[in-house]
């Protein structure tokens, strides 16, 4: 829809705004990537935004999105004897019900900050005589390195690697905040790094079967306002469809990548940290890799979920704002976080920070 002439230039975004501010429809608009939502605190956007228009921040944040109980089970791997958990750093802060990673660190528990899945299957060839556990988080952009990494493990029969699988899949979570009847959602802008993986197609049931507009955005300011204004169009116009704006997207997407994560893993009802079971959104292992699954090989309870009065699931799903929680920036700040959608740079919460620090 556009061309790539001049689109940093500040003559093309005042075009653009003045293009936003003469479609006078009030919309509400669920950006689903952290990435989107930290530009959009950074560039100051809401500032500028006519008033009818209101930015949503979705769960698109694979830190905010972990459960409780998941991180006390990481905890409770990393816990054990001759385990050696591999965390990816932004995991080390997310709170459990009692305690997160980086407790469970300081109070003994070998665990590894890591970059890569790769860095952890180092781990276990450095390391034979332990058992190194990978602590693997993300949607569908991550999944697929994980699944090469086990293809890895899988063919040179290395014995002392498993996986805890945390990844979550981006379009039943979205059907799923569709179906609630006390969300109100008009339009996405949808995360243009998942759909590289999963194509622009995945998320046609949203203007089929939902009547709702989307654009697959980029993640510097001047492509979220692209993206907003298309969205405007269509649903000035109502004609709901799905649109490309990230150029990287293809319809169809990868589909080597997703041949690799259907190959281990299949989709299982999954719990979000604050909005709850969502069917069919995370990716289990499959069984036949069943050795390679660090839930199966090592047969620990689940403990029950403790309320902190943090309400980052309500934000999660766009019905409240972070300045609503009663914790924000008072109990709850980057210093010391109650919830995800604090720790996280993409985080919603962490991101309003940011903005009200810069607005003193």
């Amino acid at each position: 829809m556009f061309n790539n002439i001049g689109r940093e230039s500040p003559n093309y975004i005042q075009y653009l705004l003045k293009a936003i501010w003469a479609i006078k429809i009030p919309i509400r608009i669920m950006e689903v990537c952290g990435t989107h939502t930290m530009a959009i605190a950074r560039s100051g956007m809401k500032q500028v935004l006519p008033d009818w228009i209101t930015l949503l921040s979705g769960p698109g944040c694979p830190v905010c999105v972990t459960d409780e109980t998941d991180i006390d089970l990481a905890c409770a791997l990393a816990d054990l004897p001759n385990v050696i958990l591999a965390s990816y750093g932004d995991m080390m802060r997310v709170p459990g019900t009692d305690g997160s990673l980086m407790s469970s660190r300081l109070n003994g528990a070998d665990i590894r900050v890591i970059y890569s899945s790769n860095d952890a299957l180092r781990l276990a060839v450095e390391k034979p005589s332990c058992e190194i556990v990978l602590l693997s988080v993300g949607f569908e952009t991550t999944a697929p390195t994980t699944a090469i990494t086990i293809e890895t493990v899988v063919k040179e029969e290395i014995k002392n690697f498993s996986v805890l699988s945390l990844h979550k899949a981006v379009p039943p979570i979205l059907r799923f905040l569709l179906l609630d009847p006390e969300l109100s959602i008009d339009a996405f802008l949808l995360p243009g790094h998942v759909c590289t993986i999963t194509g622009a197609d995945a998320f046609n049931f949203i203007a089929k079967d939902y009547s709702r507009p989307c654009v697959v955005a980029g993640f510097e300011p001047v492509d979220i306002l692209e993206a907003i204004f298309m969205v405007l169009l269509q649903q000035q116009l109502q004609q709901p469809t799905i649109e490309i704006q990230y150029q990287a997207v293809r319809k169809k997407g990868n589909v080597i990548a997703r041949k690799y994560v259907e190959k281990y893993f299949h989709l299982v009802d999954c719990t979000w940290r604050g909005i709850g079971i969502v069917p069919l959104s995370g990716y289990a292992m499959r069984d036949a890799f069943g050795g390679l699954d660090a839930r199966k090989k090592y047969d620990l309870p689940v403990p029950l979920v403790k309320n902190t009065h943090c309400v980052c699931g309500d934000i999660l799903k766009g019905r409240k704002e972070p300045i609503e929680c009663a914790l924000f920036a008072t109990r709850c700040n980057p210093a010391s976080p109650v919830g995800p959608c604090m720790i996280s740079e993409e985080g919603s919460c962490a991101a309003s920070f940011l903005q009200i620090q810069k607005g003193k």
